[in-house]
């Protein structure tokens, strides 16, 4: 459960990231399939090639989602419902690459801004991203 002090640190350090969401999604999509080959399975049709159109385009997918989860943190089931049917239902994407892609945009958010990612923000941001990941797999039970 996110408390008050997380749901703080989660508006304020999305407000940090600026117009960079789309790069930092891009960026920790890159990271994941070369850390995590398996992943590059449900993208078969995309370049996956650094700085590629594609995964430049499904980073800003990402960023959006995220933002749009900030926004709505206390209905995140509701603001995420739709995301979940398609990545369970249509897509049927593994539930673990949410926390593989959590875990590298959390690495890749600390790179950028290694001030501003303290203890207290990087335990709020995992929080949020475990809640989101919890959230987008609740369809497939």
């Amino acid at each position: 459960v996110l408390s008050p002090a997380d749901k703080t640190n989660l508006k304020a350090a999305w407000h940090k990231l600026g117009g960079h969401g789309g790069e930092y999604g891009a960026e920790a999509l890159e990271r994941m399939f070369a850390t995590f080959p398996t992943t590059k399975t449900y993208f078969p049709h995309f370049d996956l090639s650094h700085g590629s159109a594609q995964v430049q385009g499904h980073g800003e997918k990402v960023a959006d989602a995220l933002l749009h989860a900030v926004g709505n943190l206390d209905d995140l089931p509701g603001a995420l419902s739709a995301l979940s049917d398609l990545h369970a239902h249509k897509l049927r994407v593994d539930p673990v690459n949410f926390k593989l892609l959590s875990h590298c945009l959390l690495v890749t958010l600390a790179a950028h801004h290694p001030a501003e990612f303290t203890p207290a923000v990087h335990a709020s941001l995992d929080k949020f991203l475990a809640t989101v990941s919890t959230v987008l797999t609740s369809k497939y039970r």
